[in-house]
């Protein structure tokens, strides 16, 4: 097992010099290159060794952390590796958050250092502007580096030296900020190198594509670490881009698609073409969260299957489940079994473990002797969160599933967007996969409102497609398509036509803020009151 990040990269680089490490294509660098990018294992490695000399020769290794706001680009690749290989974690920046959020990162991680593309040095100016003790600055093209104004560590990097530090979105509250060591990393591009099945990864051949953001742990860990462990190409898009994913996927060659449940609600939208069909070159989708009525659609029209996998930023690949072997019971959000490498309860709000066939709260940890191995090392300045995460010695995802007959985890909802009505548990997420293509909506969000009979009540909040009326026909058509495709008691008994819906940086719906304000959505003159037709229908009696 390699210690760190770059001795895996290193490895790779030595065995696979000449195979493409990285590849951009032309869509996703528009504004910064001419033509598609690509380099190679041993490009790669020069660029990496370049970089590690100006930061060691600026004092930097381990023991410190750089934030970095690289968005997609191959600097982060190199930055990353290059700070890795000398013992300093990193802490991604995403660009898109606001000014005073990026001040309270760079604040809440003691980075000493933050580099920047140079075209967000206004950005940077304006967050460091807010910060009483700001770290230095640094173009990512510059040819030295500040000085460190500490010293570092004379202690080699191994395992367990602190990685990469991310920041956890949150529904509530401020992020929090999980320590990432090398371990977690190394093992997650083991992991992925091993598990098989339908997602086997040939040595030297996959070129895998994904649009996700590398300030999170899919793109950083899953994807970069499956390609780096295996001598793969990543080819990383800058964003998600509707239009043009066909065509990069085509014309990078890409084998692996890595997905997030929206996107392939988008491109089965689309207008079919003669080569959507693309089972010669796409092996396997990874990702989570398809809607299940869009997964069998999705994958007779496009010929790959998309294998549904659970994880979380806390869990890494120690409490990973994956869908990687039949029967994947498509379109009932399952997510695989269990290995034997993960250990698992399923529990009540109590924290008693609840009936087989009975949804309950996941709870992992990792099999044998170190029950947290593969998983986050801790919240910054947060022991208590972190202990309180690890209650009992299980790590509480806030996740509830169901386990079916076979064993296999189909996923219900988030613990805390769970609607309890009248006894009965409603998914929030359920209820928006089912209002998702509704004509009317552009966007929405399902939350609970207080009700003085049930308990709750399930209330839709909806921004509008443009022309559409905010009326009481729209949000009756609304209900009505709900009332189509769920039991009567999952359908909303109220409407709420909002202008926005509040975000994280991630672009997650900020669910506690979203509860908070629906008191005050329910009273607006924008919200309708459609409890009267969420009645039981009359049962048939058999002639």
């Amino acid at each position: 097992m390699a210690g760190t990040v770059h001795q895996v990269f290193s490895a790779s680089a030595a065995r696979f010099p000449a195979r493409p490490f990285l590849h951009v294509p032309a869509s996703s660098c528009l504004g910064y290159h001419s033509g598609p990018i690509e380099i190679s294992y041993a490009d790669m490695a020069a660029r990496v060794a370049a970089l590690a000399a100006i930061y060691a020769a600026a004092g930097y290794g381990t023991g410190h952390r750089v934030a970095v706001a690289l968005a997609n680009r191959p600097a982060f690749f190199e930055h990353w590796l290059a700070l890795n290989s000398l013992g300093t974690s990193v802490v991604p920046v995403n660009a898109e958050q606001r000014p005073s959020e990026i001040a309270w990162q760079l604040e809440h991680s003691e980075s000493s250092l933050l580099v920047c593309l140079p075209g967000l040095l206004p950005l940077v100016a304006e967050s460091l502007a807010l910060m009483q003790n700001p770290p230095a600055q640094m173009p990512s093209d510059a040819t030295s580096a500040p000085a460190a104004a500490t010293r570092a560590s004379h202690a080699a990097p191994g395992p367990g030296t602190e990685c990469a530090l991310l920041y956890t979105s949150g529904s509530t509250g401020k992020p929090k900020g999980c320590i990432l060591p090398n371990d977690y990393f190394t093992r997650f591009g083991e992991w992925y190198a091993g598990i098989g099945g339908l997602c086997t990864l040939r040595h030297g051949e996959e070129r895998l594509i994904t649009p996700l953001p590398l300030s999170h742990m899919n793109a950083m860990a899953t994807s970069a670490m499956g390609m780096m462990e295996t001598g793969g190409c990543i080819v990383q898009l800058d964003r998600f881009h509707p239009s043009a994913w066909w065509d990069a996927v085509r014309s990078s060659g890409a084998t692996v698609v890595h997905y997030l449940g929206v996107m392939p609600a988008i491109l089965l939208g689309m207008d079919p073409s003669p080569a959507d069909e693309l089972s010669a070159q796409v092996r396997f989708g990874f990702g989570a969260g398809v809607n299940p009525r869009h997964h069998a659609p999705f994958e007779t029209r496009f010929g790959f299957p998309l294998i549904e996998a659970w994880a979380m930023t806390e869990t890494g690949c120690g409490g990973c489940i994956i869908a990687n072997h039949e029967p994947r019971h498509v379109g009932s959000s399952c997510f695989g079994k269990p290995s034997a490498a993960v250990e698992y309860r399923m529990v009540d709000e109590q924290g008693a473990d609840v009936t087989s066939g009975e949804p309950g709260e996941l709870l992992v940890r990792a099999s044998g002797a170190e029950p947290r191995a593969g998983f986050f090392a801790g919240y910054l300045k947060n022991p208590e969160a972190t202990e309180e995460a690890w209650t009992g010695g299980w790590l509480h995802t806030g996740d509830v599933v169901r386990q079916a007959a076979d064993g296999s985890m189909h996923f219900v909802d988030r613990r805390k967007n769970v609607i309890r009505r009248s006894g009965e548990n409603i998914a929030a997420l359920e209820v928006e996969a089912a209002l998702a293509d509704a004509p009317e909506v552009a966007q929405l969000v399902v939350t609970a409102v207080e009700d003085d009979i049930r308990g709750e009540e399930v209330m839709a909040c909806v921004v509008l497609r443009p022309g559409v009326a905010a009326d009481a026909t729209t949000a009756r058509a609304i209900q009505t398509r709900a009332q189509q495709q769920l039991v009567y008691f999952k359908a909303p008994g109220y409407v709420s036509f909002v202008t926005e819906i509040p975000r994280t940086a991630s672009q997650k719906p900020q669910r506690g803020e979203i509860r908070k304000l629906a008191p005050s959505w329910r009273a607006s003159d924008a919200c309708f009151d459609l409890r009267e037709h969420k009645r039981r229908p009359h049962a048939v009696m058999p002639t």
